[in-house]
């Protein structure tokens, strides 16, 4: 009985032993070399995992820096051009500093400009979404294409980046927390977010209009949606403004900030933010020449009074 029990366990460890030794053999093989540096680059990124690099993760990103011959094409969004610049630093390469963005809503459909015709309850027992409410219908308005009011891109950002206005009933951007992730873009259904650039000092300008009806049933749905009258187009000298479908878009790579397309534009579709209030002009006052001399209207009598008044003359010189 002893015999066999011994048998076993010396069995059971040569077993072990050469399945550790064939184990390690074959992990040697077929072992997959990792660059030590995805680790330290993964430690400088903020951990967001938002997808807004356009990787799944952040560790996914780092693996994509350490493979990638230079830097040109990657950027971390939520770390911004700090972070990127310690990645550009682990890696012993250069990155270029990239421009602020976030989100803008191009919307202005208020209450006040874009009132409803409708009223929207959805599926009973069910929350209602911008989702939902757009695969049903056109919306509460005569607005086919304004903000729907009811913040799916509110529940999809991460960052307490965005919020309800409780008096517009439109999204609101906090700029300052705003790390360009795209989760509110890909969730709003009428793509009315857009991601852009800031200007300097923070400033853009932009349409706040997303309405490609033409002009009349547009300005009926919403009292300051583009009307694509093209005033701005030709304001513009910078080539910044296009026209397509009935609406007028403004290139933020090459607008300068001058501001010439938000005096002509009739309904007030274009925005202009973080710039300061505008400097009432001057009225022109009316100088008198002085040099000018009065003008003497001279009247003509007629015949009658002039023959009357010659005899007049004779009579007195006879007299005399």
């Amino acid at each position: 009985m002893d015999n066999v029990i011994l048998i076993t366990i010396i069995t059971l460890s040569a077993v072990g032993l050469i399945s550790a030794v064939i184990l390690y053999f074959v992990s040697q093989k077929f072992k997959v070399y990792e660059d030590p540096r995805i680790d330290e680059v993964e430690e400088a990124l903020p951990s967001a995992n938002c997808g807004g690099c356009g990787y799944p993760g952040c560790r996914a990103f780092a693996e994509a820096t350490v493979k990638a011959d230079n830097l040109d094409d990657l950027y971390c969004p939520v770390g911004g051009n700090d972070v990127m610049a310690k990645v550009a630093t682990i890696l012993g390469q250069e990155v270029p500093e990239q421009k602020r963005i976030v989100a803008v809503v191009r919307c202005n459909g208020t209450p006040e400009h874009r009132p409803k015709v409708n009223s929207y309850e959805g599926p009973l027992g069910a929350a209602t979404s911008c989702a939902m409410e757009s695969a049903l219908y056109m919306g509460e308005t005569g607005c086919s294409y304004g903000c729907l009011g009811l913040g799916d891109c509110v529940a999809a950002c991460d960052f307490d980046a965005i919020y309800m206005d409780e008096n517009t009933k439109l999204p609101v951007v906090r700029e300052d927390k705003c790390t360009a992730c795209g989760a509110c873009v890909e969730a709003c259904p009428k793509d009315i977010i857009e991601l852009r650039t800031l200007g300097k000092k923070d400033r853009k300008i932009f349409v706040s209009c997303v309405n490609h009806d033409a002009a009349g049933p547009a300005k009926k749905s919403c009292q300051v949606a583009c009307i694509s009258c093209g005033l701005c187009y030709d304001a513009c000298k910078f080539d910044a403004i296009t026209i397509k479908d009935n609406l007028s878009y403004i290139d933020f790579e090459k607008c300068v900030l001058c501001r010439a397309c938000v005096e002509v534009c009739p309904t007030n579709a274009i925005w202009e933010v973080n710039f300061p209030p505008r400097k009432p002009k001057p009225e022109k006052k009316k100088v008198a020449n002085k040099t000018e001399k009065p003008i003497e209207i001279k009247t003509e009598q007629p015949a009658a009074e002039k023959k009357a008044e010659g005899n007049d003359n004779k009579q007195e010189k006879t007299e005399e």
